[in-house]
């Protein structure tokens, strides 16, 4: 009797393994299909925070103009007459500034990083931060 109770229990383990190792190995084959389908999305998000943002109303190529003054100048105008910033014009002003230099990451040339950061500084004094 224990014997048979045995064999019933090896029976029921064996189908089950078996079941598994036939979902595993269908799921192991769908998942390079998923990854092309992550490959072939846009990954231009961060283009689009700056485009709608809910923080500003950016004015068309802002953080390419020359002078890191005018940058300031620029930002700062834009924050204070968006309707749509959740908090201080400063803030709001300066968190797109830190977003747009920290996600262009290394791509961004060091004269034009260096030119942002020096907004950064002429952003405290236009809002007299400093």
């Amino acid at each position: 009797m224990a014997q048979a109770k045995k064999a019933a229990h090896s029976r029921k383990t064996t189908s089950r393994k078996t079941a598994r190792r036939k979902a595993g190995g269908s799921a192991s084959r769908r998942t390079p299909s998923r990854k092309a389908a992550k490959r072939a999305s846009p990954k231009r998000w961060s283009q689009r925070v700056t485009r709608e943002s809910d923080a500003l109303d950016l004015k068309c190529g802002v953080f390419t103009l020359t002078s890191p003054k005018k940058i300031a100048a620029s930002l700062k105008r834009s924050a204070e007459h968006s309707s749509r910033r959740k908090t201080g014009a400063y803030r709001s002003a300066l968190s797109m500034l830190t977003f747009y230099i920290n996600r262009a990451g290394k791509t961004l040339p060091k004269t034009q990083r260096n030119r942002l950061e020096r907004a950064k500084v002429e952003l405290k004094r236009a809002f007299g931060r400093e």
